[in-house]
C-alpha cells in the first residue's frame, strides 16, 4: 500500500517528535561499543522445511536496553526472537543454523540444557496466554518447576513478580480466582508476571500490546521502560509509534534480512537505507 508523500512525510516529522519526547527519560550511550551485549546474533539462517525464512542475520543486542524490531508482516521478525530460546523446536521441521551467543555460550549448541536456557530467555506472546489455574499458580508456576522454595518465600516472590509487572494492586485480593477472569489487559500482565518471576536475563515480547487496548497498551508500555533497568528487551512490534516511544535500538527486517539496525533515534530520523524509511513512513508494508 503506497502513502501520499505529503502524508508520509508528516509521519516521519511526527515519528521523530515521539524519539525527541524520549530523550529527557532514557539514555543511550552514543558509542554502542561501550555497551555491553548480551545477545550477539552471527550468520543465523533459519528453515520451514526446505523454505529458509531468515537469511544471514547477524545483530548485536545490548544489555538493559529495548531492541525494537520492525518490518512488514511475514519479514521473518517473529521467526528471528524465537530461535533465542529455541522455543521454535516444540515444532517439527524448524531449523536453525549459526551462532546465537548468551553471554558468550552459543544457545544453538546441543550441550545447551534447554530447561535453563528457557529460563534465561523469557517470553511473552501476541496473545495473552494465562494458564487455566489461579493468579498466583501462574505466577508460581515456573518458581517451582525451577526452585526448590518453602510457602512463604514462593509467595514473597509471587508477589515481587506481580508488583514489577505493575499488577498486585488489581489482583492481591483475588489471587485464588482464575486468571483467565481478568480483563485483556491484566492477562498479559499477568503473562509478564509469570515470565519474570523466574529472573530471566531476557524478555521477548511478539507484539504483546497488539491484542489489547489503548489502555492497557500504555500500561505494558510504561512496564517495558520500568523492566529494562533489569532485563534486556527485545520488542516485536508493527507499531511505529510504539517502537519509536520505547525502544533503545531499532532493526528494520525485510524478507528475512536485516536491512538496517541503529539506534532509534538514527533510524526515525535519519535511516541510511531508503528502504528503512520508505517502511516507517507507510510508503509500503
Amino acid at each position: 500500500m503506497m502513502m501520499p508523500a505529503e502524508k508520509s512525510d508528516n509521519l516521519f516529522c511526527s515519528l521523530a517528535g515521539l524519539v525527541d519526547e524520549r530523550k529527557t527519560s532514557t539514555t543511550v550511550d552514543s558509542d554502542p561499543s561501550k555497551q555491553a551485549v548480551k545477545i550477539s546474533v552471527r550468520n543465523l539462517n533459519f528453515f520451514y522445511g526446505h523454505h529458509q525464512a531468515l537469511f544471514d542475520n547477524t545483530i548485536d543486542l545490548f544489555a538493559n536496553q529495548v531492541t525494537a524490531i520492525i518490518g512488514p508482516s511475514g519479514c521473518g521478525k517473529s521467526t528471528h526472537i524465537r530461535t533465542y530460546n529455541r522455543i521454535f523446536e516444540l515444532y517439527r521441521n524448524q531449523k536453525a543454523q549459526g551462532q546465537i551467543l548468551l553471554d558468550g555460550e552459543d544457545v544453538l549448541s546441543p550441550e545447551m540444557n534447554l530447561i535453563d536456557l528457557r529460563k534465561r530467555v523469557g517470553m511473552i506472546f501476541q496473545k495473552p496466554s494465562p494458564f487455566p489455574m489461579t493468579i498466583f499458580e501462574n505466577v508460581a508456576y515456573g518458581l517451582r518447576l525451577h526452585y526448590r522454595i518453602g510457602r512463604n518465600e514462593l509467595a514473597d516472590r509471587v508477589e515481587m513478580a506481580l508488583k514489577r509487572s505493575a499488577l498486585w494492586d488489581e489482583v492481591q485480593d483475588k489471587l485464588d480466582r482464575p486468571g483467565t477472569e481478568l480483563s485483556g489487559g491484566q492477562q498479559q500482565r499477568l503473562c509478564i508476571a509469570r515470565a519474570i518471576a523466574v529472573e530471566p536475563e531476557v524478555l521477548l515480547m511478539d507484539e504483546p500490546s497488539s491484542a489489547i487496548d489503548p489502555v492497557a497498551t500504555a500500561k505494558i508500555e510504561d512496564l517495558i521502560e520500568a523492566l529494562k533497568e533489569k532485563y534486556t528487551i527485545v520488542l516485536v512490534t508493527h507499531n511505529m509509534q510504539q517502537a519509536a516511544r520505547v525502544s533503545d535500538y531499532t532493526a528494520f527486517f525485510y524478507n528475512g534480512s536485516i536491512v538496517e539496525f541503529g539506534r532509534t533515534e538514527q533510524i526515525f530520523k535519519k535511516p541510511a537505507m531508503k528502504q528503512t524509511e520508505d517502511y516507517i513512513t507507510g510508503r509500503f508494508g
